[in-house]
């Protein structure tokens, strides 16, 4: 890949958490980076907070709730006019378990179950969106944020209509990522774009977990960074990490039958 002063980076989520430091992060390593979140204010802060840990930082700020597939349309549409190529695209915003609106089922702005629509489907109509501009700065990556959190499908009720918990919500969209993550990586073979996916660590201290912390935000910023920007990943496609070390997902992931995708996003 490129040197990191040459590479365009985007990170979904990167106004708290996880994703606020991986962007701190990568900017300090010199490359640019798209800081996405869904309110200006929060934006707008965590730009000053890494200007001021990275002086001269390169850093362009996009603004898209996930939870509506026209605004993703808008955020891929946004990147790609300004960006002729996209060295990396980081999915990394998520919803938790209970976080936002407590043990209730809510839906997106377009109907579906929220956490599947925010971690899953918004990731993968972006992730197809950029396809074009992540092909013409190959070698690119795609990095999906997962978790080891990860509950089998029921394609009969893939939105959680007559069996929700927030937890089995957000399991099976993490899941689902997986998968999306297995797929993409076969269709892309041979073209120098990979796809990879992760769970960084294990309840790190942010506002998406609700248990006892028992992993610092560094061990998180440190194993998806490396799907960044280590060297020895270029060639490395289809997997699946927990932390820095090779894992399995559930089986489901690796079934070659029909994946989770929304034919609505993708006629939209």
């Amino acid at each position: 890949m490129r040197p990191m002063e040459q590479r365009t980076i985007l990170v979904t989520g990167a106004t708290d958490g996880l994703g606020r430091a991986l962007a701190a992060d990568l900017a300090g390593r010199g490359a640019t980076v798209l800081v996405h979140g869904r309110d200006d204010g929060r934006g707008q802060a965590t730009m000053e907070e890494i200007r001021a840990r990275v002086p001269g930082a390169r850093l362009h700020w996009y603004r898209a709730d996930l939870a509506s597939i026209d605004q993703v349309r808008e955020l891929a549409a946004a990147v790609a006019a300004e960006h002729k190529g996209l060295d990396t695209l980081v999915n990394n915003a998520g919803i938790g378990t209970t976080v936002p609106g407590g043990g209730a089922r809510q839906e997106s702005a377009d109907g579906h179950e929220l956490r599947f629509a925010v971690n899953y489907l918004a990731g993968f109509l972006l992730t197809r969106l950029l396809l074009p501009v992540l092909r013409s700065a190959a070698p690119s990556r795609i990095v999906n944020v997962s978790s080891l959190g990860q509950a089998p499908i029921d394609f009969d009720d893939v939105m959680l209509v007559k069996d929700y918990s927030g937890v089995r919500a957000y399991c099976q969209s993490k899941l689902a990522q997986v998968m999306f993550t297995v797929d993409l990586a076969e269709e892309l073979a041979g073209t120098g774009v990979t796809a990879n996916a992760l769970h960084p660590a294990t309840y790190m201290p942010t506002k998406m977990v609700v248990a006892t912390p028992a992993s610092e935000l560094s061990e998180g910023v440190e194993a998806t960074s490396r799907l960044v920007t280590d060297p020895a990943l270029d060639e490395v496609s289809g997997r699946f990490f927990d932390g820095t070390r090779p894992a399995q997902a559930l089986e489901q992931a690796y079934d070659p039958g029909p994946g989770p995708g929304c034919a609505s996003c993708r006629s939209r």
